[in-house]
């Protein structure tokens, strides 16, 4: 499936800005699954200083600085994606659950240092009794590692409300489990700390999702939205994806920006400035299929 994306990101300030230093991270990445033919990134005013790199994670970002006065800040990328469709894994045929955790403790083999790091606590994701005895309910003796995940990915769907106004960004992962509801970031934050209480490596995944009008009605520009799920280590094959919020595997209607711990380290946008005063932030996203 090939896609053309556009993302808007607009911040507009009650009071002047004098400086700001930002840093975005809106550039898909490039995967086994997943190419990228092009790419753009526009800033508004024009920054001062600009610079692009990778993260420690492989993630590309670019990094700006602001210099003079400003009431606004505005961001557009245009990217082209094509994203094939995974073969699906059968369950059935994976190793147990319990084998893959044990290959996470020490001493760690070289061959999977890589994903260990995903085993420990993140600043918004931590591990706990709670979570280990609800993960535990999909993953019982000898469950296969895949047949596990798919399980947690339907009970946090059937058992968490997809709720926009229930929670931020920094809403912490323990009033998510209270209330029971959030939005994509709460649930693949949700899964991840699940993961990482039984002992098994887990990822969180930013991106796109394509939506699709009702039936009948026409296609609307600019309504679809940055999305978030989690990846959990599978040996042998490596990251497979997991999406809570709508109980599916990800696959050629999703697409991949940023890999990290938790949100944090994916975040599409961060900075700091001075001035500006209250902020509205206005973020707009249209994934067009081009098949």
């Amino acid at each position: 499936m090939n896609y053309n994306i556009i993302h808007r990101t607009l911040y507009e300030y009650a009071a002047p800005v004098s400086v700001s230093h930002h840093v975005a991270r809106l550039e898909p990445r490039i995967t086994a699954f997943q190419s990228r033919e092009s790419f753009s990134l526009r800033i508004f005013p024009e920054p001062t200083l600009r610079k692009a790199r990778t993260d420690y994670f492989g993630n590309q970002l670019c990094v700006f600085s602001l210099q003079e006065v400003h009431s606004k800040l505005e961001i557009i990328t245009s990217s082209r994606v094509t994203v094939k469709v995974e073969k699906p894994l059968q369950p059935e045929s994976m190793a147990a659950w319990e084998s893959v955790a044990e290959m996470f403790r020490d001493p760690v083999s070289p061959e999977v240092v890589e994903p260990y790091q995903f085993v420990f606590d993140s600043p918004q994701v931590r591990a706990s009794q709670e979570l280990s005895d609800y993960v535990r309910e999909s993953f019982g003796p000898d469950t296969p590692l895949i047949a596990g995940a798919r399980d947690l990915t339907e009970r946090i769907h059937k058992d968490f409300k997809f709720d926009t106004r229930a929670t931020t960004v920094a809403t912490p992962l323990e009033e998510v489990w209270e209330k029971r509801r959030g939005v994509c970031q709460d649930f693949a934050h949700l899964g991840i700390a699940c993961l990482r209480s039984i002992g098994l490596p887990s990822r969180y995944v930013s991106g796109y999702l394509r939506t699709r009008p009702p039936e009948g009605k026409p296609r609307l520009v600019g309504v679809d939205a940055s999305h978030a799920w989690f990846s959990i280590y599978s040996p042998g094959t490596g990251w497979v994806d997991f999406d809570p919020t709508n109980n599916v595997q990800p696959a050629e209607e999703h697409i991949t920006v940023a890999y990290g711990r938790d949100f944090g380290d994916v975040s599409p946008v961060a900075g700091i400035l001075t001035g500006g005063g209250r902020h509205d932030v206005k973020v707009s996203v249209d994934v067009e299929p081009l098949d």
